[in-house]
């Protein structure tokens, strides 16, 4: 039996606390706007009455691309005020991920960012669904002449035949709604779309109740958020991570969030922390290994009032924690989550930190190890992680097929392997499509990784499988190196041989390509899976000068 009352809004749970106890405090932090609680608690109101004059009915979608200003927060609590159902989308894509996304939600109304109005304004052309969009005046037309150019001659002339509204004046003209609309727990609140390693993103659909489960237990009985803290996240709050961790959170704990809408590089990140003084930060462990590059008169005291540390996205290698934690004297608590379960579901706890390790369960959450045939695997062997808890999804829109095959009542086949020891610690291995047979013996390519990035040299690298002239797999590492090393044929030899020193000599990679950078994808995440059409793009033997080869190494 569910744990939340029948009927139950999402946008209730995380404000009406907060206007009782502390409605004068300041909720939202940023540079160019800051909101108490009763202030967005009015605002998303006249959101709310806003989306019913535009004749928006309970469960439909409404698509926000917006950066992370305190309009996104007014405006994503207004959708769920409305009973209708919120799809947040990175304000940062090309046009053709909008028109997507504009064709696969079916959304009627968009509130969009002015920064991103020219590349979605070109993609809603001949939109099939779309009916309004609502401009979100956010400052970030000053990254760029031409844009801004570009977006004045598209308010003067309006090229779309979707309605236009411009947010500050609309909600200025519009009174607050009464009271939200009369969800039930099992209405769906929200859509979180997955990574699209593979393929175009799917969206996972989300009930109210889902996301207050997952509160209750990784926020308050894990993180213990208290109402003292003021929360940052490098991830945008288009992401569910951020939604999470830097709203959600914070509002159900009568926090504080910190908001900055520009790119999270880690100086944007170490000049808003500055400002802002976050005591907990959602990060990412590219981010954090970044700040560890800037020097000490860069990072200031940015950072030294944090408490806490979160660390998701993917994998925290062991040097880098212990490096970061050294340095800022505070804990990173590494875990593991997905769009299919909302948030975090395997954690480290405070004062409980295991390097190395993802932590152990979230309470409230169960899981299984399924090893190859269906069965439980023993402690310390590999398995596929089955995990079950009250936040899982219904599905995924529009695939029925996946749905199937993923969701098992309220358990989700992960695809992540993992491994856990007798004391119910869990350590990942890596995706279950990620494995690489190597005469004829699984090599995880996380264990190669987390090996290269012990080399002194080693800023970060992805390892993936490449076929050799004879057709068969070999790993193949790509490795952007520090500076002050040079990319070479003796540093391969070098870094060759560090992994045959340290692991079983099959697992070594047989050629290294040295890139400037990672491919990222719209969540930070490295992209995987572009890096294996990489290898399959050259076919058997690469003709790029960049690729160095085994060398001669006993």
């Amino acid at each position: 039996m569910s744990e939340f009352s029948e009927r139950f809004n999402l946008a209730r749970y995380l404000l009406e606390q907060n206007l009782a106890l502390r409605a004068e405090k300041v909720a939202v932090r940023s540079r160019r706007r800051s909101l108490r609680y009763r202030e967005i608690d009015v605002e998303s109101a006249k959101v709310q009455r806003l989306l019913e004059d535009l004749d928006l009915r309970p469960e439909q979608r409404v698509l926000l691309v917006l950066p992370d200003v305190a309009e996104f927060v007014t405006a994503w609590l207004g959708v769920l005020k409305a009973g209708a159902v919120f799809a947040m989308v990175n304000p940062r894509l090309p046009e053709d991920d909008y028109r997507y996304y504009l064709d696969y939600s079916r959304a009627p109304v968009a509130f969009v960012g002015e920064g991103t109005l020219p590349a979605f304004v070109r993609a809603a052309k001949g939109a099939r669904f779309l009916e309004h969009v609502v401009l979100v005046e956010d400052g970030t037309l000053e990254e760029s002449a031409d844009l801004a150019q570009e977006a004045r001659g598209l308010l003067k002339v309006w090229p779309l035949s979707a309605a236009l509204h411009k947010y500050h004046e609309t909600i200025a003209a519009t009174s607050p709604a009464g009271q939200p609309f009369d969800t039930h727990r099992d209405d769906v609140a929200g859509w979180l779309f997955t990574s699209g390693t593979s393929g175009k993103p799917k969206a996972a659909i989300h009930f109210h109740q889902d996301f207050a489960f997952n509160i209750e237990r990784y926020c308050k009985q894990v993180l213990n958020i208290r109402d003292s803290d003021v929360t940052m996240a490098v991830s945008k709050l288009f992401f569910g991570y951020a939604t999470g961790t830097n709203l959600m959170f914070p509002f159900a704990c009568g926090a504080s969030t910190a908001l900055f809408p520009e790119r999270s590089t880690p100086e944007a990140l170490v000049e808003n922390a500055r400002e802002f003084h976050p005591t907990v930060l959602a990060a990412v462990p590219t981010t954090l290994n970044g700040v560890l590059q800037l020097r000490d008169d860069v990072v200031g005291d940015a950072f030294s009032r944090l408490r806490m540390v979160i660390s998701a996205g993917e994998a925290l290698p062991a040097a880098l924690q212990k490096s970061f934690e050294q340095r800022f004297q505070v804990e990173i608590l590494d875990g593991i989550g997905s769009a299919e379960m909302f948030h975090i579901y395997i954690s480290n706890y405070p004062k409980e930190v295991r390097s190395g390790s993802l932590g152990r369960l979230v309470p409230g959450y169960e899981c299984r190890i399924v090893g190859p045939t269906g069965e439980d695997a023993p402690p310390g062997e590999v398995g596929t992680l089955w995990i079950k808890g009250g936040s899982t999804a219904l599905g995924y829109f529009l695939d029925r097929d996946k749905s199937r095959a993923t969701f098992h009542g309220d358990t989700a086949i992960t695809g992540d392997l993992f491994r856990r020891d007798a004391e119910g610690w869990f350590y990942y291995e890596g995706r279950a499509d990620d494995m690489l047979k190597v005469g004829g013996i699984f090599v995880s390519p996380r264990e190669v990784e987390e090996c290269l990035l012990q080399h002194p040299a080693v800023r970060e690298c992805c390892v993936v499988g490449r076929e050799d002239s004879a057709g068969l797999v070999t790993p193949f590492a790509y490795v952007v190196v520090h500076s002050g090393f040079k990319a070479g044929v003796p540093l391969c030899a070098e870094l060759q041989a560090h992994v045959k020193s340290l692991l079983a000599a099959y697992k070594f990679p047989r050629a290294i390509e040295f890139l400037d950078a990672l491919p990222r994808n719209d969540r930070g995440k490295i992209a995987r899976a572009e890096l294996r059409d990489r290898q399959r793009a050259r076919g058997e033997r690469s003709r790029s000068t960049s690729v160095i080869e085994e060398k001669a190494i006993s």
